[in-house]
Parts: C-alpha cells; structure tokens; sequence
C-alpha cells in the first residue's frame, strides 16, 4: 500500500537509483520521480526500473512531492537542500541518505521555508561500485538504516520517515546525529581508511601476487575518491578520534611483536576473534 503520492529523489547513482527501485518494488509511492543533471541518466534509471519520470530541473520536480530525497554526494547535500526547499509544498518532507550526519542536520533541521520539515537518514550498505548500472532492487535488503533525532526534530515528520525506510530494510534505530557521526567513524569511515593505507603501503611486486585474503579487506579502497574526501572530512573530529584509538592499539600490538610476547599477541588475536565472531553476518 502507498504511503505517500510522489516520491521525490535527487541524484541517481548506486545509492538513489536503489531507493528508487527499492520504493517501487514495494509500491510505497504512488510516483518516483529522479532528477538528474544528465538526460542519459534520466533515461538509464527509467529502464532500469529506478524511476517512473525523471527531470533536469529539481525545482520543478519537487513541486509537488510529498518526499524529496537527497542522494547526492555529502558536501553537495546542504547547498541543494537550500535551493530546491523553497519550491516544496507545506507539509512535504525533505531528507538525504548522507553518510556524515551532524553538520547536514545542523545545517538544515532550523532553518528550511515554514511549513518544510527535515529529517536526515543513512541507510547503512553501499557498494564500491557506482553509478546508476550498479544500482539493484535488493542492495537495502537486510541492512540497518539510521534515522536521526534531535530536540527540534519534526515529530510527524520522524515518524513518516520511519515508516517509510521500515519496509526496506531489517530494521531503523532512530539516533543522535552526532552519536551517528562517532558510530560510523569507527565502524566505516577508518576502515575506509585503513583498506586505503594497506593498499598505498603495499609495493607493487606484493600486489602482483595478492591473496584473496588481502583482495577481501582491501575491496572498499575501489571505492570512489571524489565521495569519500567529501565523507572523511565532514567527519574529520569524530575520525580523528577513532583513528587515535585504532594508533593505540596497533603501537601495541607493534610492542608485542617487538618483545617476542606470544602470550599477549594470543590475548589481542583472541580477543578481536571472539568480538568478530559475537557479529551479526549480513
């Protein structure tokens, strides 16, 4: 059953095409139109089964929207929250799938038009691939999306939100935008990181001959360098910090190596098992 009239969702790539596809699969709009500054894109994600229309001009697409969706790159999001909100309808909502939440809501929460309320969300799944041909149907399937809530939030608008990622994906945690922005430094953007590190400080010899092993704990470092800077320092304090605590454990693990410890180079590989082990497998 819908549970709005139009969807709304600027920007088509692996992330808003899926929605897209997600959203109609499960009849959740009556409409799902993309906007896209490309015509070919338009054209791709309508084939694709992403979109019913599509538009180059947000401004008209959103007129009549009761969801406008943000999917574009995170430094991108505020600016085109501002331009298009003042050609949204009263009562509509607007809100995003950025990966760094904190400055987004602060940004946009108290200061949209009368009437337009915002609500940030993270779907938290991806791909290294990109682009609307990466885009597939199922890619929420499972995940966790995060919605956030602050003292101003709009709760009407919190609620409808909720509803609408509930149905695709395993479950929603409503959450604090700056908890978000720790949580996700921790368990996404440093291991972004780290797969990043590994590869540079590999030569190429090594490279040439990779295990699978190496291949699997590197596979995010395929990901898109011109997103995740924009991702990396939208988060720079919270990043800061979980890299300070990942230095700390690596300079002991480095002293246990040093000093021939093997009763305590056992602990930390016991202890990171069992902590890997106790994880849900998605």
């Amino acid at each position: 059953m819908a549970l709005c009239n139009r969807v709304t969702i600027v920007g088509l790539g692996l992330i808003g095409g899926s929605l897209g596809m997600a959203i109609r699969r499960r009849r959740l709009a009556r409409e799902v139109v993309g906007v896209s500054r490309q015509s070919s894109r338009l054209v791709q994600a309508r084939r694709r089964g992403a979109i019913d229309r599509g538009s180059t001009l947000a401004e008209e697409a959103v007129r009549d929207a009761t969801v406008v969706i943000l999917a574009t790159p995170v430094d991108a999001i505020v600016p085109s929250a501002r331009r298009i909100a003042r050609f949204m309808r009263p009562g509509s909502l607007l809100t995003d799938v950025g990966s760094t939440k904190a400055s987004i809501v602060l940004s946009l929460e108290r200061t949209l038009p009368p009437g337009i309320a915002f609500v940030g969300a993270h779907p938290l799944t991806g791909s290294e691939q990109q682009g609307i041909a990466a885009a597939r149907a199922d890619l929420f399937d499972e995940s966790v999306c995060i919605v956030t809530a602050t003292r101003w939030t709009n709760r009407r608008a919190l609620r409808f939100l909720t509803r609408l990622w509930k149905p695709l994906v395993h479950r929603v945690v409503v959450m604090d935008p700056q908890a978000h922005d720790r949580l996700l430094a921790q368990v996404s953007h440093l291991p972004h990181l780290v797969a990043f590190c590994l590869v540079g400080a590999t030569n190429h010899g090594a490279l040439a001959l990779a295990p699978q092993s190496f291949l699997d704990a590197t596979r995010v470092a395929k990901s898109d360098p011109d997103l995740w800077d924009d991702i990396l320092l939208s988060n720079r304090a919270a990043l800061l910090r979980a890299i300070d605590r990942f230095d700390r454990r690596w300079h002991g693990l480095r002293t246990h190596l040093v000093h021939r410890d093997r009763a305590a180079l056992r602990r930390f590989l016991s202890r990171a098992q069992s902590l890997r082990h106790a994880l849900h497998e998605r």
